[in-house]
């Protein structure tokens, strides 16, 4: 039996040094590399099966990694990793210590540039292009986009300097909705490779330079008609409006295709030139092919059926109860809206959507026309949430400053992910939402620490008509407490507490509550009474529970999901303005996130590693008290 030809590609210089006609296997092997890896590990399987056959083509006729290669979003980018020297770790995707789920600078010098939101790739590779005119160089750079980040104002943005700018920059868009083209043949292809060619170009080109000298009006008739007669072809009018030299559309899963016109690409002069090719997402595993997302992101999976391992949930998610919530306010109030930046199934608009279908707005990956949509119909009287992860509300916080906050407009917003996420890592972690929003006057702020208070922040935030009104909730299963029927809006700046003591007050914020009550137990089995308080909200502070936890309590910590900035700093910051730590006796501490990128890995890991388990604050309460903690409180 012969030794597969993948075995035989540590790096895309072994790959070319293969014929073309040995490329068809190797692009076999490597879907059947990437479905087998993401079958033990999970992670976004459809995008990479699409862009397989593109994948090995472009490290085949461009020469990377001299040549920058950027896969926007990075989702779709596992063959890519496989190919360039890391398929002996591709089993460790998105866990701890192992290989990002996205493309990462420090991991691989082949990632030139680190992505997981989108729509970043085109201004990215503008930037590495400009640059390398300036020092005189002649590497390539190849931007590959997905149609769906194309609905993102950046990229226009991007294509619309780089066309202006002239730059030699190769931007490969990925169609793999057919939303811009229907499925192409052996016509358009023939006519991709005719008019990528340089005969063509140079021809178009002296045809243009003669029809200049041409009366004005008959030269401006004349442009308008190869224009048009290459779009009715092509369908690329509007990329050429921006500036770029457009080709395609073509069949992305046919390397007697790619190939020829990649090359004539490669080897064309200057200015920006776009590539139109049309994919499938899920191509080549009829599990994925067959699935209404094309198995965008999965769990693990059997690859013989394609079933995905679901374990048994103790707990209702927190997203689902935010959709199920929102779906009940909305049946009694007809002016509640949803809105949701290409993320329905993410945040659980998809189920409100079902039910009011006129009452769901998707914007596409637009999330700074989101917020200002948002605020729009919040002039009209109705009452948007704006359903959006933390970590994606950061791309539209001017919007959220000028448009929203400052005009004092009751927009909702339902932040999704917050806190750590587990497997997506740094890139999507809700670390910062408390702090940049709680800067902000007119922002009320407040943070489940369960999924039943989930639902009662959902109807305070559609009572709520004051103002903006954000509200914060993790990733992944609640925790597991009775649920109400329907939520009952909360006095809004007021707290709850949860047990009383004496000596140690932890006040938390969020979803840390159920390791700050682990921790009291703790604590009072080592003989220091402590009182747990539920903050609930971080703005506006319920400042009489907080001064009289500071006045009754030797100790008073405060914890939560986010980083310095937030919570705690409003704490210390009203504390400071009461005169709360004039008084010798009372010692603070803020729990917080570290002041650093933490790492995918499993969420309790994370919270472990950055001390915020019923251990660290054990250890934190301690140290307050300069006493070293005693050895079994950790066991």
């Amino acid at each position: 039996m012969s030794t597969p030809l993948l075995d035989t590609i540590k790096t895309p210089d072994d790959l070319r040094q293969l014929s073309e006609n040995q490329l068809r296997q190797v692009a076999d092997e490597l879907r059947s590399e990437t479905i087998s890896a993401v079958s033990v590990t999970g992670g976004h399987l459809g995008a990479g099966l699409g862009v397989v056959e593109l994948t090995v083509a472009l490290h085949y006729v461009f020469d990377t990694p001299r040549d920058r290669l950027i896969w926007d979003v990075g989702h779709q980018a596992y063959p890519h990793k496989i190919l360039t020297g890391r398929r002996d770790r591709i089993r460790t995707l998105r866990q701890g210590g192992g290989l990002s789920g996205f493309t990462k600078r420090a991991e691989s010098e082949y990632d030139p540039f680190g992505a997981a939101h989108s729509s970043t790739s085109i201004s990215a590779g503008l930037g590495m292009a400009v640059a390398r005119d300036l020092e005189e160089k002649h590497n390539n750079v190849i931007a590959v986009i997905g149609d769906g980040a194309m609905s993102a104002g950046m990229a226009y943005e991007a294509m619309n300097n780089a066309g202006a700018m002239h730059s030699r920059l190769i931007v490969i868009l990925n169609d793999n909705d057919m939303s811009i083209a229907p499925p192409t043949g052996a016509m358009s292809s023939y006519l991709a490779r005719l008019v990528s060619g340089g005969t063509y170009r140079g021809l178009r080109e002296t045809a243009k330079q003669l029809a200049k000298k041409l009366p004005k009006f008959i030269y401006e008739k004349a442009q308008r008609a190869e224009e048009y007669a290459r779009g009715f072809w092509t369908g690329g009018t509007m990329f050429e409006e921006l500036g770029f030299y457009y080709v395609g559309p073509i069949d992305g899963h046919n390397l007697d295709h790619l190939l020829p016109i990649l090359k004539n690409v490669r080897d064309s002069g200057t200015g920006p030139i776009l590539v139109h090719v049309v994919t499938q997402k899920g191509k080549g595993y009829a599990p994925a092919e067959a699935s209404a997302d094309k198995y965008h992101g999965v769990v693990t999976f059997d690859v013989v059926t394609g079933a995905q391992t679901k374990a048994k949930a103790n707990a209702p998610a927190y997203t689902k109860v935010f959709g199920e919530s929102l779906i009940k306010e909305a049946r009694q109030d007809d002016k509640i809206v949803a809105i949701t930046a290409a993320m329905p199934t993410g945040t659980g608009v998809d189920m409100f959507s079902k039910e009011f279908p006129g009452r769901t707005f998707d914007v596409g990956i637009a999330e700074q026309h989101a917020v200002t949509f948002a605020a729009g119909m919040a002039t009209e009287g109705y009452k948007p949430f704006c359903a959006i992860y933390s970590t994606f509300l950061q791309r539209a916080y001017d919007q959220v400053v000028h448009d929203v906050a400052i005009q004092n407009l009751p927009v909702r917003f339902a932040l999704d992910r917050a806190g750590l996420v587990g497997a997506d890592g740094p890139t999507h972690a809700g670390s910062f939402d408390v702090a940049y929003l709680g800067c902000l006057p007119n922002m009320v702020i407040m943070a489940a620490a369960d999924e039943a208070e989930l639902v009662h922040m959902v109807a305070t935030a559609a009572a709520y008509d004051a103002g903006p009104i954000a509200f914060r909730y993790p990733r992944g299963e609640g925790v597991g407490v009775d649920m109400p029927e329907r939520g009952v809006p909360l006095p809004i700046g007021k707290g709850r507490i949860m047990r009383e003591g004496s000596r140690i007050a932890i006040l938390s914020l969020g979803t840390r509550l159920g390791e700050a009550l682990k921790a009291a137990e703790e604590l009072e089995a080592r003989g220091l009474s402590t009182t747990v308080a539920d903050a609930r909200f971080a703005k506006p502070l319920d400042e009489e529970l907080i001064l009289r936890l500071a006045r009754d309590h030797e100790v008073l910590i405060t914890v939560e999901e986010g980083s310095v900035g937030g919570f705690g700093s409003f704490v210390l910051q009203l504390l400071s303005d009461k005169g709360a730590l004039d008084r010798g006796t009372l010692k603070v501490r803020s729990m917080i996130l570290p002041d650093t990128y933490i790492d995918q890995d499993k969420p309790e890991r994370m919270y472990a590693q950055a001390g915020l388990d019923a251990a660290g604050i054990v250890t934190k309460v301690f140290e307050a008290l300069g006493r070293e903690e005693p050895r079994q409180a950790r066991a």
